[in-house]
């Protein structure tokens, strides 16, 4: 086979093809550079970088990570103190006793009390010994074992306080109109990985999925499990006429179902479906449906029952869904223990050990429903004993207002700004320290 020289005309062809080629990989080599050091400016300063003739845009700055920052007070700094029937509590601190400390709670502080069982044991049996009803006694316990300890977010000293209750709510046993929306347990193919068992700086964040197809995907989400994602599997433990009490039953975490002839079955959490949690009352001012300042469980409520046709799509955008267990007694929060009405707290678990007094500073919300025009404070000891999807940062806690109108109008209006001390044992080193 012969090979014919190519020609001259040709021979010019492809030296401009070459040149052309060398010219873009340069201005592609150009291109990254920019891209690179615009890369660059962001990470050190998250402002717009000017580009002429262009509308300057600013990047979003995330906020800080919420951090736990302690500083030492005195029994005096508790304003109401002297005054707070703090024998109220002490319910909950016995209850607290009840299998304390309990590992996986308060992070390095939740650490040393574990680590510590022998000194908590001897604080239960002094707190045991205390005469019920004596508030002068449990103020000199308190004052005696314990060292008060302002908690600050970063040093932010305050934060917000909402409260919850338990729910009653019209169902049956089985499907039978008007009882059609089912109340699940918890199902068996959800898989938790605690993803520090991969990543030492991932410690205690978990995540929650399935196994689909070979790969581990997020568990059904809420419009997935409402579409039927999980029926025919005998999950449903009860049935309920009303979605809309349905879906404040799971936020509350626990309730009361009133059956037909007049038995009630209490129920609690017993898990979720490992969404994050979406408030929808954000939705609602986000869509200009309320004002943040009207936001409340009851308007919340309200605008679901007269808006129908699109409560589903709103009720939906919090895809995180929450399973049940019948309860043989009150609510029982994370910590294990039974809640007590006023004086439990759901807190962020990262931050704060359940089971240790914590003293809050804040105010009740005007209740116009029951003749309450203005807020009022709302000093007192309160025990950490649950959390909650929404409770988010070191200076954050939800009361626990138990069952009946008082406690859902209380539960419904709270979202008052507040402070929070630490009573940290004597016999242990400073909470500086960890």
């Amino acid at each position: 086979m012969r090979f014919d020289p190519p020609s001259q005309p040709r021979l010019r062809a492809v030296a401009f093809w070459r040149r052309l080629a060398l010219a873009t990989a340069g201005l592609a080599v150009a291109a990254c550079a920019v891209a690179y050091w615009a890369l660059a400016q962001l990470r050190e300063s998250p402002a717009a970088i000017a580009v002429r003739g262009a509308v300057p845009v600013t990047v979003p700055v995330a906020p800080p990570e919420d951090r736990l920052v302690v500083s030492a007070a005195s029994f005096a700094d508790l304003e109401g103190f002297q005054t707070d029937r703090v024998s109220e509590a002490l319910p909950a601190l016995l209850g607290s006793c009840i299998g304390r400390p309990k590992e996986g709670s308060g992070g390095n502080l939740g650490t040393v009390l574990a680590g510590a069982s022998d000194l908590w044991r001897a604080l239960c049996r002094d707190a045991a010994a205390l005469p019920p009803g004596d508030d002068a006694a449990v103020r000199r316990f308190l004052e005696q074992k314990f060292s008060p300890w302002q908690i600050t977010n970063r040093g932010d000293r305050e934060g917000l306080f909402t409260g919850y209750y338990e729910p009653e709510i019209a169902g049956a046993r089985k499907k039978k109109a008007p009882f059609v929306h089912p109340v699940y347990l918890a199902p068996r193919d959800q898989l938790v990985v605690d993803l520090g068992d991969f990543k030492g700086d991932l410690a205690g964040r978990k995540i929650t999925g399935m196994m689909r197809g070979g790969t581990f995907r997020p568990y059904w989400d809420r419009a997935e499990i409402e579409s039927g994602a999980l029926s025919g599997r005998g999950l449903e433990m009860l049935w309920v006429e009303d979605p809309v009490a349905l879906f404040f039953l799971q936020i509350q975490g626990s309730g009361r179902v009133v059956l037909p002839d007049g038995s009630i079955v209490r129920i609690g959490y017993a898990g979720q479906n490992g969404h994050d949690y979406t408030a929808i009352g954000k939705v609602l001012i986000e869509r200009g449906e309320l004002t943040r300042e009207a936001v409340s469980l009851q308007t919340i409520r309200h605008w679901l029952r007269t808006h129908p046709a699109e409560a589903d799509e709103v009720m939906r955008a919090n895809r995180s869904y929450v399973f049940f267990r019948v309860l043989p007694g009150a609510p029982v929060g994370a910590a294990g223990v039974e809640l007590t009405p006023g004086r439990s707290l759901a807190i962020d678990s990262r931050f704060l050990p359940y089971g240790l007094p914590l003293w809050l500073d804040s105010t009740l919300p005007a209740l116009p429903e029951l003749g309450r025009l203005e807020e009022t404070p709302l000093r007192r000891l309160m025990v950490p004993q649950d959390r909650g999807g929404a409770i988010k940062g070191p200076v954050r806690g939800d009361l626990f207002w138990g069952a009946g109108a008082e406690a859902e109008a209380i539960a419904g209006r709270m979202k008052q700004p507040g402070r929070l001390w630490l009573l940290w044992p004597k016999a242990l080193p400073p909470p500086t320290a960890f």
